[in-house]
């Protein structure tokens, strides 16, 4: 295992342990994150949106899937099962992550998954009949940057 994927294990076995500070050293100070729904974070706002998320959940169940970084990129699969507390709806999310490495740590992390499945779950009903509109996807967005925007 190269010393990148040892950092990918690193940063989901903290993730799954609830463990924010160890994340946190998983990334450089200059990370930027991105996915569907807090589309681009820099800095310090990506370990307040992963510390807002913990928080947020009292059942969340992390499982690092296949992985894998050479030279100074890599990639991962994982999945997050958990209550969506505005719904009470469970929600499994199946991501795929990419990364690029920075002096042994994460500085660029993008997760991707399908925005519309996601909503179905988290939503129900709306999520099924809206949730692949912009309307309702562009709601979901405000919503967490509000949240995060709120967040100490």
């Amino acid at each position: 295992m190269s010393a990148n994927d040892e950092v990918i294990a690193r940063f989901y076995g903290a993730f799954a342990a609830g463990d924010a500070d160890t994340m946190a050293g998983c990334y450089h100070e200059r990370i930027h994150f991105h996915d569907p729904v807090f589309q681009d974070l820099d800095g310090p706002e990506v370990m307040k949106m992963w510390r807002l998320l913990l928080g947020r959940s009292d059942d969340l169940e992390i499982t690092l899937g296949e992985h894998q970084a050479s030279g100074d990129s890599g990639s991962a699969h994982w999945s997050a099962v958990y209550t969506f507390s505005q719904t009470g709806r469970v929600v499994h999310n199946e991501i795929d992550a990419a990364f690029r490495f920075e002096d042994g740590l994460i500085i660029d992390h993008r997760d991707s998954f399908d925005f519309w499945k996601w909503t179905r779950m988290a939503l129900g009903v709306p999520g099924v009949l809206l949730g692949w509109s912009p309307i309702v996807q562009g709601k979901v967005r405000k919503q967490s940057a509000e949240l995060l925007a709120g967040a100490g």
